[in-house]
């Protein structure tokens, strides 16, 4: 039987998707300065606390991370794992178990994990909009997904005022799992090089190298 928590999950999803078919002019002219500002930098910084709620067995954990962006290339490092991607491969990194494993990702998955770099771009393909709330020092937005087959209910942005800057991000799923990004630090002045978004291997000795390639 389905849980209650599930259900009213459910119940959700399908009003948003009945009462915001159009998007909110509102939404996107915020949306459209928050993402140009963060594009037209050389890279976004940010620390962050990753928090996971289980709405079906009340479960919650917390990790630190920290990630930094420019374009499509990242790196994002977490507390048991790293990841380093150069907009072609993907270097992930298990400090404990001194392994790194090589892929060249598809681009399928649009978790927060897997390609950060969407937080600026979701509302322009396959979301619709809505302000939610402006506050005296931000704006919360909310983008609902056009595919009634995805595995999102809303995805929610919580964006500074006047800066422009992130912070808070919520992905809610329909398995009744909330994925919260509470950021800590916003910072779009680093100017990283290249090799910022590349797994150096002699950097870490005798790591064994798994190649998904």
């Amino acid at each position: 039987m389905m849980s209650r928590n599930l259900l009213i999950t459910f119940l959700l999803f399908f009003i948003s998707i009945l009462g915001f078919s159009q998007n909110d002019p509102a939404a996107i002219a915020v949306l459209d300065r928050f993402s140009a500002k963060a594009l037209n930098a050389p890279s976004v910084s940010m620390e962050f606390n990753l928090l996971t709620e289980n709405q079906v067995d009340n479960t919650r954990s917390s990790i630190r991370g920290s990630v930094i962006i420019a374009g499509d290339k990242y790196k994002l490092d977490l507390e048991d794992n790293i990841i380093w991607y150069n907009g072609v491969t993907s270097w992930n990194f298990l400090p404990a178990e001194n392994e790194v494993t090589i892929t060249n990702p598809q681009k399928v998955d649009d978790s927060f994990q897997s390609r950060p770099s969407l937080i600026f771009t979701w509302y322009k393909k396959g979301y619709k909009s809505r302000l939610l709330e402006e506050r005296t020092d931000s704006y919360l937005i909310d983008l609902y997904p056009e595919d009634l087959n995805s595995d999102h209910v809303r995805i929610r942005l919580k964006i500074g005022k006047p800066v422009l800057d992130l912070k808070n991000l919520e992905y809610k799923y329909k398995n009744g799992v909330n994925v919260i990004v509470d950021v800590i630090s916003y910072d779009l002045k680093k100017n990283p090089d290249s090799t910022t978004f590349v797994f150096e291997p002699g950097k870490h000795k005798g790591v064994e190298i798994i190649d998904m390639r």
